[in-house]
């Protein structure tokens, strides 16, 4: 490798604030904050909000949201009502047309 272009590649604790999971694993990431690990040294910490320990996909919190029905279903029965009327009005208005010329 050449050197001095590379960042410091070392060891990192990223914090899920959410849901209060830490990882220690390698990064580049730099941070002014430093967390005690429980191997008793001191590693810098990148704290975020959102990981595998708190998404709704990986916990399966979201599975009651596909209990519903899917996207389409969902989006027919809001809006299916309104889809046929428009759909009506289009086939009569050519119809309507005709009849006034006539």
């Amino acid at each position: 490798m050449k050197e001095g272009i590379h960042p410091d590649y070392r060891s990192v604790v990223f914090h899920d604030l959410s849901s209060d999971f830490k990882v220690l694993t390698r990064s580049t990431a730099s941070s002014d904050e430093t967390i005690k690990w429980e191997d008793g040294n001191e590693y810098p910490v990148i704290k975020f909000d959102l990981s595998s320990a708190s998404h709704a996909f990986y916990t399966g919190k979201d599975q009651q949201l596909n209990d519903k029905g899917g996207r389409i279903e969902q989006f027919r029965l809001r809006y299916g009502k309104k889809a046929e009327a428009a759909t009506e009005a289009a086939a009569e208005a050519p119809a309507a047309a005709e009849t006034a010329d006539s």
